[in-house]
C-alpha cells in the first residue's frame, strides 16, 4: 500500500512539474522572441518592432508589488513581467479598461524565479489598469500608458 502512494505522489509530482514548464529568461532583452499572449478581445497579436520593458512580479517585506508599477510602453513594444518572488499572476481586467479592447486574458500563475511573461503592446493608446489578482486587494496593482 505504501508503495502505491509512493508512485501515486511521484507521477502527480512528475505531472505538477511538466504542466508548469519554466521558460527560461535572457539577458539579451531587446532581442529576445516575445511570446505570444491570448487576446479576449479579438484582433491578432502583432510582433514586436520595439524595446522590452521588464517589470518585476515581487513579494517581500515590502508586500506584494509590481516593480515598477506604473510606467509607459509604445505600441510595439513588449512588457515582460519577470517573477522574482512569491507566486502571482498578471490580469488586465476587462471592467477597470473600460472600452479598451486587444486586453490580454488573465495569465497563469508565475510560480518558479526568473520565469517571465510577456505581452506584446498592441493596445490603443491610453492609461491601463493591471494587477495580481490574489494580490490585488494588498495593493498588487499597476498602470502602464500606452503611447503611439
Amino acid at each position: 500500500m505504501n508503495n502505491q502512494r509512493a508512485m501515486f505522489a511521484s507521477l502527480l509530482l512528475a505531472l505538477t512539474v511538466a504542466a508548469c514548464g519554466r521558460k527560461e529568461s535572457s539577458d539579451d532583452t531587446e532581442s529576445a522572441a516575445p511570446q505570444s499572449v491570448a487576446s479576449t478581445n479579438i484582433a491578432p497579436v502583432a510582433p514586436a518592432t520595439g524595446k522590452v520593458v521588464v517589470v518585476e512580479l515581487n513579494s517581500d517585506a515590502a508586500g506584494n508589488y509590481f516593480k515598477p508599477s506604473k510606467f509607459e510602453v509604445h505600441r510595439g513594444d513588449v512588457i515582460r513581467f519577470t517573477l522574482k518572488s512569491g507566486v502571482h499572476n498578471v490580469h488586465f481586467l476587462p471592467d477597470s479598461n473600460a472600452g479598451k479592447s486587444n486586453l490580454p486574458a488573465a495569465s497563469d500563475m508565475l510560480q518558479l524565479p526568473d520565469q517571465t511573461l510577456d505581452i506584446p503592446v498592441n493596445f490603443a493608446p491610453g492609461k491601463y489598469y493591471f494587477q495580481c489578482d490574489p494580490h490585488a486587494a494588498l495593493g498588487m496593482v499597476g498602470h502602464v500608458e500606452v503611447e503611439d
